[in-house]
């Protein structure tokens, strides 16, 4: 059996009875954090243009607006940000056509292990080639997520995994930029339409995902095929995402917990010297940012707010903090120095390491959650509680 042909079959035979207790939980978790960051981003500038322009693309403009704040999450070992597509993907159906609660959940969960799963095979090499990540597994995702909510059967699922092979885009040269959103985006609708094509008889390649020509070989630069479909259905990715507790590059969440807890040694110092990955500095060395896009992808500005304020919530990371005089003035004490012997995800700020981010708790979860969703918070946490009890998915992200 082909790598496509085994994960269709997973995805058309699974059933949500057969999800072990943490992960429904983690479903719930999961689609609670997406729900947050999608009401909260809606708001945001660089959405707004999307939904002008796309005013009949839910998909696109949910998806953007998940990943607007740099507040969603991350498949530690891949860093895809797993919920934007899939969430996207699943919100969108749900709007259409009656949906159970326990069918979207389950629908979450089959297309972030998809994603993940694409990610797992084809990591290192395929970031670094320059693909993010998020789009070019996550349309994987959104399409496994929509063909299960469409009921597509196994041959169907094959079809669509194959016709969003041919659709997986994105290039990490956007971040930073407004347009970084449309990736996540894109992929959504584009894994949609993946499934509807396929219920419509639409053929896809035998092999798309490990032929010669396939994604795999084509996006790839690692490739691991037996992480796609090994333990299918016993090991579960979701135990490898965490959810953001700070608007900004996953990279940065290790730092700032650093600059946070020793907040009081550090304040009083000259200049700062952090040290990080290399791919981390990368990313993230950005010791003037001019907006809250760059903002969320500066250490400079991580470190300077953090030590500031004592915290790095949406209200550090916007447009006023990037322009606010003492932060670019604090901004400035701060050094970068590589270090290849940290890991992507660590940092040390003087003499004071952080080795991963704290994970976030049910109660880290939920208060994170009433940032973002304001007054429709306490509603939305007890229907997301519930939600595999209802026979129809109530309204959840509109806004």
């Amino acid at each position: 059996m082909t790598p496509t042909q085994a994960l269709a079959r997973f995805l058309a035979r699974s059933r949500w009875e057969d999800l072990p207790d943490p992960v429904r939980h983690e479903a719930k978790r999961a689609l609670l954090n997406v729900v947050g960051c999608i009401l909260a981003g809606r708001s945001e500038p660089t959405v707004a243009r999307v939904r002008a322009a796309l005013p009949d693309d839910d998909a696109v403009v949910d998806a953007a607006a998940a990943t607007a704040h740099d507040y969603d999450d991350t498949h530690l070992p891949t860093v895809i940000h797993a919920t934007p597509p899939v969430g996207a993907a699943v919100l969108s159906l749900a709007r259409t056509r009656k949906v159970s609660g326990r069918a979207l959940l389950h629908a979450l969960v089959l297309g972030m292990e998809t994603s993940c799963r694409m990610g797992n095979a084809v990591m290192p090499g395929h970031y670094e080639h320059g693909w993010h990540i998020t789009s070019t597994c996550g349309v994987f995702g959104a399409t496994a997520a929509a063909a299960k909510i469409l009921d597509l059967n196994e041959a169907q699922l094959a079809s669509a995994l194959g016709i969003a092979a041919t659709q997986a885009a994105g290039l990490v040269e956007v971040l930073g930029t407004m347009s970084r959103v449309l990736n996540a985006g894109f992929a959504a609708r584009n894994g949609i339409v993946s499934a509807q094509l396929a219920q419509g008889g639409v053929e896809g390649p035998a092999e798309p995902i490990a032929g010669r020509r396939g994604f795999v070989n084509v996006f790839g630069g690692t490739v691991d095929l037996a992480r796609l479909t090994e333990r299918l259905g016993e090991h579960w990715e979701m135990a490898e995402v965490a959810y953001k507790p700070y608007p900004a590059g996953v990279v940065l969440h290790a730092l700032i917990d650093a600059v946070l807890e020793h907040r009081s040694e550090l304040a009083t110092a000259e200049s700062l010297t952090v040290r990080l990955h290399p791919l981390a500095i990368e990313r993230t060395d950005r010791p003037e940012p001019r907006n809250a896009i760059e903002a969320r992808l500066s250490a400079q500005h991580a470190v300077a707010v953090a030590l500031i304020h004592g915290r790095a919530g949406l209200a550090e990371f916007n447009d006023e903090s990037a322009l606010n005089p003492r932060v670019q003035a604090m901004r400035r004490r701060v050094k970068l120095v590589p270090d290849a012997a940290l890991d992507k995800m660590e940092a040390v700020v003087s003499k004071f390491e952080a080795r991963r981010s704290r994970p976030m708790d049910d109660a880290r979860l939920e208060a994170k959650f009433r940032e973002l969703a304001g007054a429709r918070a306490p509603e939305l946490i007890k229907t997301i509680a519930g939600l595999d009890r209802l026979k129809a998915v109530p309204a959840l992200a509109e806004g």
